[in-house]
């Protein structure tokens, strides 16, 4: 299991593999609300994450794949695009400087 403290996410990576845009728009989303806290805030397909990746978000199905691509780096599964409570998690431990495991 990996962890990181909010404080320390500099690069959080949206990593996809369907191909249908959602993820483009979740990550554009994403640079908005974790920008102000210095946040970048990446798309890559799920099999050519960065490694220098401080958190991945993907969906629950792409999460065990993720982690082989980037062992050592939480990797956060969600259901939805919008409105999944852990955009709303990453957020808080971003902000409030709280850890983040997967």
């Amino acid at each position: 299991m990996s962890s990181i403290k909010g404080s320390d996410v500099k690069k959080v990576v949206v990593a996809c593999d369907a191909g249908m845009g959602s993820s483009v728009l979740l990550t554009t989303q994403l640079r908005g609300s974790l920008g102000k806290y210095g946040v970048s805030v990446e798309h890559a397909p799920v099999d050519r994450i960065p490694e220098d990746a401080d958190l991945v978000l993907t969906q629950e199905g792409l999460a065990a794949r993720a982690r082989t691509r980037v062992p050592g780096t939480v990797v956060k599964g969600f259901r939805m695009f919008l409105g999944d409570p852990v955009f709303t998690e990453v957020e808080s431990a971003i902000r409030d400087g709280g850890t983040l495991a997967d």
